[in-house]
């Protein structure tokens, strides 16, 4: 198969997965207010941290926009550990990568991924330990030159907006007017925010696809070296836990072991240079420590866990993926794929074309 032929089969088989992981994003987003969070969230201890892995894991926020939520929770009495229990689940999985997951990995996956998460989370949670301080930092902050790259100012509820400061207000507002919003930040914010790496990662699938054989990675995609390999491409680099999951799904059909590819899905979207600046400076070097180590450290455990009951059970991941295609029909994944389409155009018209064309007509107008 051609090249376009495979990232048109690759869009067309997660679309109506991703479409589905959206539709319950939003309906997370707009009925899970974050003053709910931190509430829960306030008291020091084990249960806590736990509240905090369990709460965050489901939610549609990925390492950029985890930042001003987690420090929402902090500064409105959330502890150390709590916090950064929900910097690690938060980014690593989701509702919507969960089921992308299924579709391109198959259901294995689709189920270890938020253990591992959750489990990492937990795991940082616990190392960092009491909350030493009793003062918590209710200033406004730095926090927002860490949250995006992007000089343009984020939209109202999107990614990087500051939610935490509007969280009170919004648990007032009547269910219409969440489900709304909650359907706008998935289908017209998160959209925006993940449709270029998306495609890239898709993109990525599709060369790997198509011109690498599978013997090519097989002969070291497998043991430390390839565990290692993955943490250290996915430490520093900024990629959202559902844009992954294109880039996993090729790196394992082209022969890097599963344990490896679970590495990777948990260790690039749980970390970036942003993130670790964060943590450092509102958490500490404890806190700090204990968040790369859980991330890396759980997740070669994980790691080689997958890797041990895939040669265990005999799993064969394509035939898996295969299956979840199977679950839905034709006509269903062309028309979710066409409709994710159009959303991803709108997306671009909307934050890149729209903007230049209202610049340019202000400019002539002055002129």
């Amino acid at each position: 198969m051609t090249l376009l032929s495979n990232f048109v089969q690759l869009f067309v088989e997660s679309a109506p997965w991703l479409m589905l992981g959206l539709l319950v994003a939003g309906l997370l987003k707009g009925f899970i207010p974050t003053d709910f969070l931190a509430r829960h969230l306030g008291k020091p201890g084990f249960f806590s941290t736990v509240k905090a892995a369990l709460l965050g894991a489901p939610l549609p926020l990925c390492s950029c926009g985890v930042i001003p939520a987690a420090l929402g929770l902090r500064r409105s009495g959330a502890s150390k550990a709590a916090t950064t229990s929900f910097l690690i689940s938060t980014p690593e999985t989701g509702v919507d990568s969960i089921s992308i997951s299924y579709a391109l990995l198959g259901p294995f996956m689709a189920v270890i991924r938020p253990i591992a998460a959750v489990t990492s989370a937990i795991t940082a949670g616990v190392l960092v330990g009491k909350d030493h301080s009793s003062k918590i930092d209710t200033s406004a902050g730095k926090a927002g030159s860490a949250c995006c790259s992007s000089k343009q100012a984020p939209q109202p509820d999107s990614c990087c907006a500051g939610e935490p400061q509007q969280a009170t207000a919004k648990s007032r507002v009547a269910w219409p007017a969440r489900l709304k919003g909650g359907i706008q930040f998935t289908f017209i914010d998160l959209v925006r925010d993940i449709t270029l790496w998306l495609l890239l990662g898709l993109g990525f699938a599709a060369v790997i696809k198509t011109y690498v054989p599978n013997e090519f990675l097989a002969q070291w995609g497998d043991g430390m070296l390839a565990f290692v390999a993955m943490a250290v491409i996915g430490v520093p680099m900024y990629i959202c836990a559902t844009a992954s999951t294109p880039i996993a799904a090729g790196l394992l059909f082209s022969g890097v072991s599963p344990g490896a590819v679970l590495v990777f899905m948990l260790v690039g979207p749980a970390t970036n240079i942003a993130t670790v600046g964060l943590v450092k400076r509102e958490l500490g070097n404890r806190a700090l420590a204990a968040y790369l180590g859980s991330v890396v450290g759980v997740g070669f455990a994980f790691g080689f866990l997958t890797n041990y009951l895939a040669e265990l059970w005999a799993m064969d991941f394509m035939v898996q993926a295969e299956h979840a295609h199977e679950l839905l029909s034709p006509s269903l994944s062309y028309a979710a794929s066409i409709v994710l389409a159009l959303l991803m155009l709108y997306s671009v018209y909307r934050n890149q074309l729209l903007p230049r064309l209202t610049s340019a007509t202000v400019a002539h107008n002055q002129e």
